[in-house]
């Protein structure tokens, strides 16, 4: 299982675009269902985007073949003052937040 953290700052003026793309790469999410995918977004109250991805070996090409990813990706170096930084995450402490493996 591959853990990842991405974490960027976006333009004020462009930070609710950056929410309506992750919104629709959430509703395609929810209607093709990929087994083997977790994933989570969150908007920081100064426009800092922070994404955590989780992925089991076979379906780590699930998320960035999905049209609505693909549209999110685009232009995102454009929308941001601070670019997407991603790594590797482990997880110290869970409760109840992630499902359990």
């Amino acid at each position: 299982m591959k853990r990842t953290l991405i974490r960027y700052k976006t333009k004020s003026e462009l930070a609710d675009k950056n929410a309506e793309l992750i919104s629709g790469v959430f509703a395609e999410l929810k209607a093709a269902k990929p087994e083997g995918v977790r994933y989570l977004s969150l908007r920081l109250e100064d426009d800092t985007f922070v994404h955590f991805v989780e992925t089991e070996s076979d379906s780590a090409t699930a998320l960035p073949g999905l049209a609505a990813f693909k549209a999110f990706q685009s232009g995102i170096r454009d929308r941001c003052i601070e670019p997407p930084l991603a790594g590797s995450a482990t997880i110290v402490g869970n409760y109840r937040m992630l499902r359990e493996p």
